[in-house]
């Protein structure tokens, strides 16, 4: 998924850089329709984020005061996927709104345009 939106934002930053040939109707609707699924995905990822810290902190709590030795490997894995969670969830959340600037620049352009 960082590939393909990274990939995407460049394309849409190079095409509104030259300005030459653009439907601006057009490629705001379509970019309207990008948003959608990336604030779909961000919101996927913003569950799976608070998923699995939730699960860390319950874990953490049970190890505390159960003082179960045996749920470090657990916790030690849980933390080893909550961390790239998190980037993953950053990256998205900085994209999205990345795309709503350049929404509303193409919006300003197509307004000019009309």
């Amino acid at each position: 998924m960082r590939k393909y939106l990274t990939e995407y934002l460049a394309a849409l930053e190079a095409k509104l850089a030259s300005g030459e040939g653009i439907d601006y109707a057009e490629l705001e609707q379509s970019h309207l329709i990008m948003i959608q699924f990336m604030q779909h995905e961000r919101l996927i990822h913003l569950l799976v984020t608070m998923l699995f810290a939730l699960v860390f902190f319950l874990v953490m709590g049970i190890f505390l005061f159960g003082e179960f030795i045996g749920l470090v490997p657990l916790l030690a894995l849980i933390l080893g996927l909550l961390i790239p969670y998190v980037a993953h969830y950053y990256f998205l959340e900085n994209s999205t709104q990345k795309m709503y600037k350049l929404y509303d620049e193409i919006h300003t352009r197509r307004q000019k345009k009309d």
